[in-house]
């Protein structure tokens, strides 16, 4: 999958600034120590001047010490500072380097290159933000659903679609149903499903906006993908499409329907309504052509635990070409 270079960079600013807080704060702990104890101070430089000595052994230099007398002296000091910490109150590791991740130092990539977890994890964080934003400041927004665009017996139910939407998204909570948006092309089923998204989104729920394509390609990565950081990506994509409160899955019945899609789709279903996690499905397709296309098993939980939302009218982009001409 493709890497967020913006998110990558931002995961990364945040890892070194983690990094510079638990610098300063082993800097801060080390004057501390050299305050109340002037002796390690002396036992510190000792194991600095002890590097010099490994560079001599290393490069053959004469006079120097061998590394197997460097090893032995440089443990001596260690628990020479150890015992002194002790002595004076301070836990044995006061001053040993503070890292939030052992397995790369916070340096945010493995000893053969990979991305850590850590970093990972950041730069998921990140693109979970970046997204969330974008919904936040989308263009859409309820007041500028336009009914003018309905006939006359379109724009009532239209009309009651638009209530019963911004409803839902001001009382979003638990107890809310999952919804199927039902309608043909260009009805305004995206429209208000992003301004559901939004609204959600600004009470402080979590919210997944995935086409059906791009949620497949995350199930179909994480199966199938040879590559760590691809699998470890996609992964993390497929356990957020499981876990937001709000899951918006656009255009279903566009993708190609196979055995894999189709299984997707139901694991996508079944963890989520196990989970009591909410979701907004919208499609073009009409009850019997959903049955003709999906099994039983899907068909069955979208007749059993959605509500339908109807979508009425021609299609609105046709109309707004039509009205740039007159």
């Amino acid at each position: 999958m493709a890497v967020d270079g913006k998110a990558l960079s931002r995961a990364r600013d945040r890892l070194a600034a983690l990094r510079e807080s638990h610098e300063a704060l082993r800097r801060q702990r080390q004057e501390e120590v050299y305050a109340k104890a002037p002796e390690l101070r002396r036992t510190d430089a000792a194991l600095r001047a002890l590097l010099g000595e490994v560079v001599r052994a290393s490069v053959g230099a004469s006079g120097g010490m061998a590394l197997a007398e460097i090893e032995q002296r440089s443990l001596d000091l260690c628990a020479q500072k150890a015992e002194q910490l002790v002595a004076r109150g301070f836990p044995a590791d006061y001053l040993d380097e503070i890292v939030h991740c052992r397995r790369c130092g916070d340096s945010g990539y493995l000893p053969d290159g990979s991305m850590c977890a850590c970093l990972r994890d950041l730069y998921e964080a990140e693109r979970r933000a970046a997204r969330e934003e974008a919904l936040r400041s989308s263009a859409e927004r309820f007041s500028d659903f336009r009914l003018d665009y309905y006939g006359a017996e379109a724009r009532e139910v239209m009309s009651l679609t638009l209530d019963f939407c911004r409803s839902y998204a001001a009382l979003f909570g638990p107890d809310s149903p999952n919804l199927l948006f039902q309608g043909g092309t260009g009805l305004g089923k995206t429209f208000l499903a992003n301004c559901v998204a939004k609204v959600v989104l600004e009470r402080g729920f979590s919210v997944c906006f995935e086409t059906v394509l791009r949620a497949f390609e995350a199930f179909e990565s994480q199966k199938f993908s040879r590559d760590a950081e691809s699998y470890a990506d996609a992964a993390r994509h497929v356990q957020a499409i499981r876990d937001c409160d709000l899951l918006i899955l656009d255009d279903l019945g566009t993708e190609l329907t196979t055995n894999f899609t189709q299984s997707a789709l139901y694991d996508i279903l079944d963890s989520r309504l196990t989970a009591g996690k909410k979701m907004i499905f919208s499609t073009n397709l009409s009850d019997a052509e959903l049955e003709a296309r999906y099994m039983p098993q899907i068909i069955s939980r979208l007749n059993g635990e959605f509500d339908t939302v109807l979508f009425k009218g021609r299609d609105i982009r046709a109309i707004r070409k039509e009205l740039r001409y007159r």
